[in-house]
């Protein structure tokens, strides 16, 4: 089997794209169908375990892969990750900062190495990467960086760590897209709502409970999947979106819009998925559901 994708197989023939975040979730879904369009995708991320057997998942199934292990708040750490991938493949094309990653806390019990650290691995550690592919590569040959924010725009109870993080990236992709337009480096982002992803079995207790019913709360009544991300991803990396700088793509279900005043019917008929991703993982807190 192979990733089913809806973009042509040569979409990213001979090109070098970075997916931070590429030992599970999403940035395991994205790294396939990247490898799927003909790139060679380089897996980043803090343990080599994860990486290394979603690197060979892409080279058993016909695709081009690598990895290397790295901690991005580390900057000196980014700045020699950089230089190798260029070293050893050429130019950077397109950079998926996917990687991050918080837990469910009032903001009154979070105290301030738990703020810092969610802050430094969703913001801090997403803006170094990015800032050296563009001086090391993009700044001299141009390309794409897509960066992973969240629902975030009615702020984030229970998150607020990853809220203010996630806005603060939100805010670096407008600029970004701005200050780096004149090189031909094009730098968008993607919100997703709720995703059926391995992520959501790192949750426990009462949060972990609400989670199946998530998607009474969506208008299209269901959870998305990691290929509805995935492919809103690789459109902004592609030539398709050659004009489009700036911008962040909700893949929310329409969740992110709306009010109580307005309550929400049951769908007519149900929302029907799109999942071209033949490994794809169904989190055991929706398998307990059925």
């Amino acid at each position: 089997m192979a990733f089913d994708s809806i973009f042509k197989a040569d979409l990213f023939q001979g090109q070098t794209l970075i997916v931070t975040g590429g030992g599970s979730g999403i940035g395991r879904c994205t790294a396939h169908e990247l490898a799927a369009l003909g790139a060679q995708v380089i897996l980043v991320g803090r343990k080599p375990e994860k990486l290394q057997r979603v690197t060979a998942e892409i080279i058993e199934d016909g695709g081009r892969a690598s990895w290397q292990a790295c901690d991005i708040r580390d900057e000196e750490a980014v700045k020699a990750l950089v230089s190798q991938v260029i070293r050893e493949h050429g130019p950077v094309h397109g950079l998926v900062n996917n990687a991050g990653g918080q837990y469910p806390s009032p903001l009154a019990s979070i105290n301030q190495k738990g703020f810092e650290t969610v802050l430094r691995t969703n913001l801090v550690g997403g803006f170094l990467m990015a800032r050296e592919v563009f001086n090391q590569s993009m700044s001299k040959h141009g390309g794409a960086i897509v960066n992973m924010l969240a629902d975030m725009w009615g702020g984030m109870p229970g998150m607020g760590h990853s809220g203010a993080a996630r806005s603060g990236m939100d805010n670096f992709t407008k600029t970004a897209a701005f200050e780096w337009g004149y090189a031909g480096v094009r730098v968008n982002a993607v919100a997703p709502g709720w995703i059926a992803s391995s992520g959501m079995d790192t949750y426990e207790g009462a949060f972990k409970a609400v989670i199946p019913t998530l998607r009474e709360h969506v208008p299209l009544k269901r959870i998305g999947t990691e290929s509805e991300v995935s492919a809103a991803i690789v459109f902004l990396l592609s030539p398709a979106a050659a004009f489009v700088s700036g911008s962040t793509l909700r893949i929310d279900g329409a969740a992110s819009l709306g009010s109580r005043a307005w309550p929400l019917h049951k769908a007519q008929p149900p929302s029907v998925s799109f999942n071209g991703f033949h490994r794809a993982y169904v989190p055991d807190v929706l398998k307990e559901e059925k």
